[in-house]
């Protein structure tokens, strides 16, 4: 049954997906399941002994309403299914800057992945190599920019980047990212301070403090030379992440903890010095990168034309997964209103600007939805910045596919299966994009990508 299965669906392997798990007679491995509410209540279950760690992933500013907002959101618009159509042979490919992709995922950057599993960053960036979907690392990361391209080997991969306060120490990261075949730069717009997160207050729950998130930081040659020390290239990071026992270490004058805290804090001040940029700080960052640029945290239409101004290639419509402002609109609202210009819809159709889309993503249908809203790539619930309007999976609108950015749903099965509850993850939800584009009548994203007019209806449910 399996050869059989494998046979009707060559060169669909989201398809097959579904079948291999019928036939294995199994439940899917390793995470015995694909519902994301489940999937979440595990990993806060497996996390519930380390305090702090689940709610840095999945809490939001102030009441959570952003977060909650950004699900409902999808829950407005309803697919309308096509009959007698075909829909056999399908397709989830898409072109991202000039690259055919299998999908339009794009893992988005998280930080501080070392205080959810022992292998950091490496084991997403793994899977995203394994399964051809990009891979985004964070400023924010546990590992340095060297050590997950070794990880990523050949993958697709790009550098998000929380701008530093001096331009030396800009440059210094981005030159190390170039050199490590970092493709695309993502600059998140939206993090100038930490939002309002009273779980995080609550515990004074700061990793950076400790050292611990700050490992891009400490291994650029530049930043380390203002304090007359080497780079340190091989990071070693605590798992699990246990601050009251750190706390106490450096109360009691442990050299290591107290050298920690200071290259910590000290990079905080850098990379998370409270600066407000503005539009012509872009320039900078376009003179001194060659690839795809991209802005993260886009919401409003002015902004989004905007960027077309001041030679952006993509932006993603994004409100950082409901991390950063209390009570914002939902990033799909966002979508849909940014769409309506015809500067934007014009540059997507020339190929002059990438439109991602991140925020909310939960399942197969809110990717088919976003698309049909004009995204032409997705993240799901990403954390840290980005840089061009688009929507985390990109490619240029002649080709017109949407990505999405993966961000909660992939920490979470990195939490419970390492590299391999990843791999699950992209599997499970693009098997469900496949399925319910297939159902819907269509045969791929080509189909649907901003044509919501004669694909979805908005629901007053």
């Amino acid at each position: 049954m399996t050869d059989l299965n494998a046979a009707l669906d060559a060169g669909n392997p989201w398809k097959a997906y579904m079948g291999e798990l019928y036939f294995s007679r199994k439940p899917p491995q390793p995470l015995e399941t694909v519902s994301y509410d489940e999937i979440e209540a595990q990993a806060k279950e497996k996390l519930k002994d380390i305090p702090g760690a689940f709610s840095y992933a999945g809490g939001s500013a102030g009441t959570n309403s952003t977060y909650r907002a950004n699900v409902r959101a999808f829950e407005k618009w309803g697919i309308i299914p096509r009959m007698l159509r075909d829909a056999n042979n399908r397709t989830l490919e898409t072109t991202i800057f000039n690259k055919k992709l299998s999908s339009p995922l794009i893992l988005a950057p998280i930080g501080v992945q070392g205080i959810f599993h022992l292998d950091a960053e490496t084991g997403p960036a793994r899977a995203a190599h394994k399964l051809n979907v990009p891979y985004v690392l964070s400023t924010a990361a546990t590992r340095t920019i060297e050590e997950i391209a070794e990880a990523n080997g050949d993958g697709e991969r790009w550098f998000q980047l929380y701008w530093p306060r001096t331009n030396e120490v800009t440059l210094s990261l981005l030159n190390r990212a170039k050199e490590a075949g970092y493709s695309a730069l993502v600059v998140t717009l939206d993090t100038s301070t930490i939002g309002w997160r009273p779980h995080d207050l609550e515990r004074s729950y700061l990793p950076f403090a400790h050292g611990i998130g700050v490992q891009v930081g400490i291994s650029d040659p530049v930043f380390m030379a203002r304090y007359n020390k080497q780079p340190i290239t091989k990071s070693e990071v605590p798992f699990p992440y246990e601050f009251d026992k750190l706390d106490k270490a450096f109360e009691d004058g442990d050299a290591q903890a107290r050298e920690s805290v200071f290259l910590g804090i000290e990079w905080m001040k850098e990379a998370n010095s409270g600066i407000y940029r503005t539009w012509e700080d872009l320039r900078f960052l376009r003179d001194n990168w060659e690839g795809p640029l991209i802005v993260k945290g886009i919401q409003c239409l002015e902004d989004a034309e905007k960027a077309l101004q001041f030679g952006v290639d993509g932006i993603v419509v994004s409100n950082h997964g409901g991390r950063q402002v209390d009570g914002a609109i939902p990033s799909l609202y966002a979508l849909e209103q940014i769409m309506k210009s015809e500067k934007i819809r014009t540059a997507q159709r020339c190929g002059v600007l990438t439109v991602l889309f991140d925020s909310g993503i939960r399942t197969g249908s809110d990717i088919i939805k976003a698309i049909a809203l004009g995204a032409q790539a997705v993240l799901r619930t990403p954390l840290p910045r980005l840089l061009p309007y688009w929507i985390l999976l990109t490619e240029y609108v002649m080709h017109t596919f949407l990505s999405l950015t993966v961000g909660r749903p992939y920490v979470y099965g990195n939490v419970l299966g390492g590299q391999a509850g990843v791999e699950q993850v992209i599997k499970h939800t693009l098997a469900d994009l496949d399925t319910n584009l297939g159902l819907s009548g269509y045969k791929n994203l080509a189909e649907i990508q901003g044509r919501a007019e004669e694909v979805l209806m908005r629901l007053d449910l």
